[in-house]
């Protein structure tokens, strides 16, 4: 019996050249897809803070700004710097840093020239071992901050804690601020809450070990809860923790007289035009201390009030349109 044997011929594929390479194409893009959720499952589990500083980086290429430092004394500052127009110069609070300004910087570099600085001892600028870093000292360093860059006359805007630099610099340095902005600010007599008996009694609501607490800590800051990522959280509770000296430290040196009255008591030095900006249901700095600006500025050239609802101390965050929009007309309007 013989047998025969056949070699198979090859498939052809009988689909058109056209389909063929969409296939190719498409298999591509799912393996390239496949590998990018993997890394970035990857960095979000063993290193998060890679994605957040490419998410910083992110936000600062759409709000055309660029990261620039200056060496000024002891103290390095570290600041975002871009737009064109008039100048601002941006001071964040308590326990923050220049990044939370950048969806303001985003709406105001199209018609401002913006600069946000880390305050000394916060962010990436540099800190003294032993310091004070409380408002007189700091207002100090903003003047030499200011010179270093050779700034004339701008705008200063200062949130909570800034809020107080930016008010007594304005007071001490009248001839390089021709309008003064304070949001929600520290410095200002206000009404007793709870987050002012907490912190008379030496209670710090800003400090946190895990995300329970965490979650605690921004609820006196933000009217609903904030959705960040637990991995995420795990990366602010950590730095937390790392300046957790420094924070203690500052927060007690603020609770002194002369510092949460810091601009309650050079009220009468404010000449230039001035604009109480405050969140009407702000939990740390009460409502009332708008009441103690609008009061107090007997020598001012012009004063604005405003209020927002739907919002906690944060406007900035909370509120960035209507926080921009309040600002913009308040620096073109003077």
């Amino acid at each position: 019996m013989t047998s025969t044997s056949t070699t198979p011929k090859p498939t052809v594929s009988t689909r058109p050249l056209w389909q063929r390479l969409a296939i190719r194409r498409l298999k591509f893009l799912g393996y390239t897809a496949a590998l990018l959720i993997v890394v970035l499952g990857g960095s979000y589990l063993f290193a998060p803070q890679w994605l957040m500083q490419a998410d910083v980086k992110r936000q600062a290429m759409a709000a055309h700004v660029d990261e620039h430092s200056v060496q000024v004394g002891d103290t390095k500052w570290v600041y975002f710097e871009g737009g064109q127009g008039p100048t601002l110069v941006l001071l964040h609070g308590f326990a923050a840093s220049k990044e939370v300004w950048l969806k303001q910087l985003e709406l105001l570099t199209p018609h401002f020239h913006v600069i946000a600085p880390d305050l000394p001892g916060w962010g990436e600028s540099s800190r003294v071992d032993g310091a004070s870093y409380n408002i007189d000292a700091q207002v100090g360093r903003l003047q030499g901050f200011v010179s270093a860059l050779n700034l004339q006359r701008f705008v200063l805007i200062g949130h909570s804690m800034g809020g107080a630099i930016a008010g007594v610099y304005a007071a001490e340095h009248p001839e390089h601020v021709a309008e003064l902005a304070l949001l929600d600010s520290f410095g200002l007599k206000a009404d007793e809450n709870d987050f002012s008996r907490q912190a008379k009694a030496g209670k710090n609501v800003f400090v946190f070990d895990n995300r329970a607490q965490f979650a605690q800590a921004t609820a006196w800051a933000f009217a609903k809860p904030l959705d960040i990522p637990g991995r995420f959280q795990d990366v602010l509770i950590k730095h937390n923790q790392e300046n957790r000296a420094f924070i203690e430290h500052t927060f007690n040196e603020l609770r002194d007289p002369s510092q949460y009255l810091s601009v309650q008591n050079r009220l009468d030095k404010l000449g230039m035009p001035v604009l109480g900006l405050w969140c009407h249901d702000d939990k740390i700095t009460d409502i009332s201390a708008l009441d103690s600006l609008r009061n107090g500025l007997k020598t001012a050239s012009a004063i604005s009030t405003s209020t927002m609802t739907g919002c906690n101390h944060m406007p900035i965050l909370e509120k960035p349109e209507e926080t921009v929009r309040i600002l913009t007309s308040f620096a073109l309007s003077h």
